[in-house]
């Protein structure tokens, strides 16, 4: 079965598809106020439905949703493939989105089983799971993938700060990318919301019909629990960040078989987990720590 053909973006006025808005703001900068105009990033209320029924609301960048909705439930576990979405509506209210997907009805029971409410925000996470069980699902074993080389880490990390435009103008957004195993910077995603920007990515991934266990993912943020559990859960063997992981993100990591590095800037990073898939040179493994850098 085809993969669906999925909008990539909702129709939007011309600030919210650039992802920001052009606000009057007073700028003080050595005693001198002066009144201006400042890009703020947008956040709205995107509302997920699933098979006509309510299933979750996040604070997100209204952009890219179809990619977010589809990396969501395949982060989620929601679905398993892109062909499991029989169908993806994006409607435009008066105050944000409405995504409306129809997934397998054996899907959709397995889900209710789950019993899963998610009111989201963008710093949220897996918020609103009503059991510790719910929250802490499993993380899959990822596919052994590719050895990848320290250079090809931080050359992606390089282009990201590039391929940054939201960021660019609001200094707001999180972004996460996808990379060969050389390094190339193949997609992007941004968003108010560093899980968001994942999901994105993901979604965009899935549309694309790139493989997951050929290549790494890169983050702007912190390597924080959810997002070694989203990466491991769709199958990517590496999660660079360029800030901090936690300890439950570094457990989760080990146990998936996910290279998890932190701290990754200015050619320097700290490997947590899983360090045998980056290599130093080719065919040398990497040490398992460096020198930290202050986030």
């Amino acid at each position: 079965m085809p993969t669906p053909r999925l909008p990539s973006r909702p129709t939007l006025d011309v600030d919210s598809a650039a992802g920001y808005a052009l606000l009057p703001v007073t700028s003080v900068r050595d005693g001198l106020h002066q009144t201006t105009q400042d890009c703020v990033a947008e956040e709205v209320p995107v509302a997920l439905q699933l098979n006509g029924l309510p299933h979750v609301v996040m604070m997100a960048t209204p952009g890219d949703l179809a990619d977010f909705a589809l990396g969501f439930c395949l982060s989620e576990a929601i679905v398993g493939q892109a062909q499991d979405i029989e169908d993806l509506r994006i409607t435009a209210l008066d105050n944000g989105y409405e995504v409306s997907l129809r997934i397998p009805e054996d899907r959709h029971a397995r889900l209710a089983d789950r019993r899963r409410n998610l009111p989201g925000r963008s710093g949220c996470g897996l918020c609103g799971s009503e059991s510790i069980a719910e929250a802490m699902r499993p993380a899959p074993r990822v596919p052994a993938g590719m050895p990848i080389a320290e250079v090809a880490v931080h050359q992606a990390l390089q282009a990201l700060r590039q391929r940054q435009p939201i960021n660019a103008v609001t200094g707001a957004t999180h972004a996460a990318g996808w990379a060969d195993p050389s390094g190339r910077l193949l997609l992007v995603r941004e968003d108010v919301g560093r899980h968001n920007a994942l999901d994105k990515l993901i979604g965009a991934m899935s549309q694309a019909q790139l493989d997951a266990a050929r290549g790494f993912a890169v983050i702007t943020s912190r390597a924080s629990y959810e997002m070694v559990l989203k990466a491991a859960t769709v199958g990517m063997p590496l999660l660079a960040a360029i800030s901090a992981p936690t300890a439950l993100a570094v457990r989760i990591a080990e146990d998936a078989g996910l290279t998890l590095v932190g701290f990754a800037r200015n050619h320097q990073h700290v490997v947590y987990a899983c360090a045998a898939r980056l290599t130093a040179t080719a065919g040398q493994p990497a040490a398992p720590h460096s020198e930290k850098i202050p986030a």
